[in-house]
């Protein structure tokens, strides 16, 4: 004769959740995000493909203000890369295996 807390697990047993599958749920997983990476692919991809398009049909307008703009800044933009590059290097952060 059986328990009433065996009869109770008999008939709850049907009820369970089934048993869990990892081999599945790393492959939906792995599914659901190369889906993810895809769609934001496609969305960054046609981004800057309408950027790409704009800048090309604007760049007759920009293209003097541009040269301008390149000879009067070229030497604080070189000064800047320099000092960041120092800086860099003597913050130890690049050459440091931990960093």
């Amino acid at each position: 004769m059986t328990s009433p807390d065996e009869r109770l697990a008999a008939l709850f047993a049907a009820d369970l959740p089934p048993a869990r599958d990892a081999a599945f749920q790393a492959g939906v997983l792995e599914e659901l995000a190369r889906r993810r990476f895809l769609n934001e692919l496609a969305l960054w991809t046609g981004a800057c493909g309408v950027g790409g398009a704009v800048f090309w049909l604007l760049w007759p307008a920009l293209a003097p203000t541009v040269m301008i703009l390149s000879w009067s800044l070229a030497p604080g933009a070189i000064a800047a890369v320099a000092a960041g590059s120092i800086l860099a290097i003597t913050s130890g952060r690049i050459l440091s295996p931990r960093s």
